[in-house]
């Protein structure tokens, strides 16, 4: 009997589960991979992102209807779901920056916050987890706060003298950060649109990396096979209505071009346990008949 793997991704708000490795997730919840999404915050200070739900009942309800729609992703991905309970800390704007929300998730004490992450860890037991970068993938608080608390719980969930009180240890093999949009990606995709006689939707975003050209991002280490599992991602992404516009830059290249263009999800491999050769194309590489049962 093949042995039961377990994948955990630990993601700042409900929606970045969908946008940010879902196809992966999907392809692994397809091949008999347990696969369970930590969602740190419930995106209560979120925009609305759609048009046609920018709404006052939608704005007065929004925390309990992007519940909903986490619970209608999920589904949609084949994946297990479980809230840390913190509060969403809003992307501040300004100049100065305004000073964040008192008690939100980007205030907390690093070591206090991971503790719910240890304790899911320790209850799930996964063998892979990714999460994000350093820079949160982008600059939100909630999401360097999410990068912080996964390292933290990674490093602590299976020493037995750090929070002992949260259940037996148990060691990740592997720590991934998603690598959502490399600018070889960002390429790639924009000169197959152009190459279809079709008007590209990522110009900003190439003139962004014309203006900072010394944007560091992770380097992909490993990319996983997963273009079948697209329409699944789309279909998880649109699950989360208030979040995204049916309409907008997501869903404006022709599913057929991306799947062409660039057929992989990518990772930065930010730790291993386990010995594998990179670059790789899984990510339990190294993991498959070495990893134990729960």
């Amino acid at each position: 009997m093949a042995e039961q793997l377990r994948l955990m991704a630990v993601h700042a708000h409900p929606d970045d589960e969908s946008s940010k490795g879902a196809a992966t997730m999907a392809k692994y919840v397809a091949e008999g991979v347990e696969v369970l999404v930590a969602t740190c915050t419930g995106g209560e200070r979120g925009s609305v992102l759609n048009p046609k739900l920018d709404q006052p009942d939608v704005w007065a309800n929004i925390a309990e209807i992007r519940r909903g729609e986490m619970d209608a992703a999920r589904a949609i991905l084949g994946v297990e779901q479980a809230w840390l309970g913190f509060v969403d800390s809003g992307l501040p704007e300004g100049d100065p920056l305004p000073p964040l929300p008192g008690g939100c998730f980007a205030l907390q004490d690093v070591e206090v916050a991971a503790g719910p992450l240890v304790r899911l860890m320790r209850e799930f037991r996964p063998h892979v987890v990714t999460t994000y970068d350093e820079r949160g993938g982008y600059p939100h608080p909630d999401h360097i706060m999410c990068h912080n608390i996964s390292v933290e719980a990674f490093a602590a969930a299976g020493d037995a003298a750090r929070y002992p009180e949260l259940g037996e240890p148990w060691q990740p093999l592997k720590l991934y950060y998603d690598i959502g949009f490399s600018k070889a990606k960002i390429m790639a995709l924009h000169e197959a649109v152009l190459a279809a006689g079709l008007e590209s939707p990522y110009q900003d975003w190439l003139k962004r990396w014309e203006e900072n050209p010394d944007e560091q991002r992770p380097e992909i280490t490993t990319r996983v096979p997963c273009a079948q599992y697209f329409p699944v991602r789309d279909d998880a992404l649109r699950a989360h209505a208030t979040q995204v516009d049916p309409d907008g830059f997501f869903f404006r290249v022709p599913m057929e071009i991306q799947q062409n263009a660039w057929p992989t999800e990518d990772f930065h491999l930010a730790r291993s346990l386990v010995e594998s050769q990179l670059p790789e194309s899984d990510l339990f590489a190294g993991v498959r008949g070495t990893a134990h049962a729960r």
